[in-house]
């Protein structure tokens, strides 16, 4: 116990909760890739799924052992990222009609979840360097690269690039940016809204049909307020249109209060991303709402511990990088949990470490990663325990020093005879 004391150093609920998250995702993901396991080799998913949470469990551990200050470097990897979000447009590869994936060398990474991180970062960083002045031009400067960024995922991604803006806002809120200006910019946004959501009403379908996501979110628009206005009592019917939400209902509707238990899950051959966009949903066919709920708490959780470690902290920069790693994970989770039964339209969005992924899988071990770094470094209690660690270090140094030199002392005297 005392060995991965010192190997899993920093918060131990945020390790705990990054465990549970991680075997919950290996039970869940082996029960909802059955129709991968159908067409490949009947282990292949799962392998592939724990071989991505393996490689994450070690940016973990070496992002835990970095120092907060080195992650001020992740506004130089904003470029980077807005580089490849503009090549994947012309060279990515093509899934449901949104180039969101970019090959490099055989490997196959998502640009949209590094710019994430990387905006995250750069975010944290100007707001710590702000200054109480009326030249202070960090709102500016956070804004211009905050609309750059979600631009360019936005043509692809809708609810990513909302998501990510809505998250910089929150830091900037937190971060004490003027209440005026936020007002304004957020009435910028509601009067931008309103034109978009317009735009996908008015507009003929053979001028959206150019744009493949606009015409995906038109449908899901009408589909999700059209549910309200229905009559209750015509027959219901699945339809291609509401084919994925509809075996989600079913699916949290087989649940029930304790589940059919894992691996008994029947809308996992159904629902066409039941691995990734909707596990939540096969999360409670199979674990009930009791699992649901101990999911969702988990996540509650996450967010709470991390809060409470950016109050413990005295400087700025780690203070804004834990609270808005900590709000894009658990922002991510609720906007998956609240598609998969049915409260807001279907954003695309996975489950952090618990959907079957990639590159999304790998960053979100990173923001673990830099929570218990964080915690480590920044926090009271961590810094207290790493001095302890340091303290048992150099005594256990000094202890093989000692005895090899008692080992010399008893050889040299053996050769000399006198023993």
């Amino acid at each position: 116990m005392d060995f991965l004391s010192k190997v899993f150093r920093g918060d131990r609920v945020i390790w705990m909760i990054f465990m549970f998250l991680c075997l919950i995702s290996i039970v869940e993901v082996f029960s909802a890739t059955s129709t991968l396991a159908y067409r490949h080799n009947y282990w292949d998913p799962i392998m592939r799924h724990s071989f991505f949470l393996l490689a994450g469990l070690g940016l973990v551990l070496l992002c835990h052992s970095i120092k907060p200050k080195y992650f001020s470097l992740l506004i130089l990897l904003l470029p980077l990222s807005i580089l490849l979000l503009i090549v994947t447009k012309f060279w990515g590869t093509s899934v449901n009609g949104a180039e969101r994936w970019l090959s490099i060398a055989g490997i196959t990474i998502q640009p949209s979840e590094i710019a994430k991180i990387s905006l995250i970062g750069t975010t944290a960083f100007i707001l710590s360097k702000r200054r109480n002045s009326k030249d202070d031009k960090s709102f500016k400067w956070i804004l211009i690269t905050t609309i750059v960024t979600c631009s360019i995922i936005f043509i692809d991604n809708f609810s990513t690039a909302i998501m990510l803006f809505a998250i910089v806002f929150l830091m900037m809120f937190i971060g004490q940016i003027p209440v005026i200006k936020l007002l304004k910019l957020l009435l910028a946004c509601a009067v931008m809204g309103i034109i978009f959501i317009a735009f996908l009403k008015l507009a003929p379908n053979n001028f959206l049909e150019k744009m493949p996501r606009a015409t995906t979110w038109k449908n899901r628009i009408n589909e999700h307020f059209q549910k309200d206005t229905e009559d209750k009592s015509a027959k219901f019917e699945i339809t291609d249109d509401n084919y994925q939400v509809s075996h989600a209902k079913i699916a949290v509707s087989r649940g029930g209060i304790f589940g059919v238990m894992p691996g008994k899950s029947q809308e996992r051959d159904y629902l066409p991303q039941a691995y990734s966009d909707f596990i939540y949903a096969i999360i409670i066919e199979e674990m009930g709402l009791i699992g649901g709920f101990a999911v969702l708490f988990l996540y509650v959780i996450l967010f709470i511990r991390s809060g409470i470690i950016a109050e413990r902290c005295e400087k700025l920069f780690p203070k804004y990088l834990v609270l808005g790693s900590a709000l894009l994970i658990v922002t991510q989770a609720l906007a998956n949990m609240l598609v998969a039964v049915n409260l807001i339209p279907v954003t695309g969005q996975p489950l952090p470490l618990i959907s079957r992924g990639g590159t999304s899988t790998i960053i979100t071990c990173a923001y673990i990663g830099i929570i218990l770094s964080v915690s480590r470094f920044e926090n009271p209690k961590g810094i207290e325990r790493e001095a302890q660690i340091l303290s048992e270090a150099e005594q256990e140094v000094q202890r093989i020093k000692t005895i090899e030199n008692e080992e010399g002392f008893m050889e040299e005297n053996i050769n000399a005879g006198e023993f």
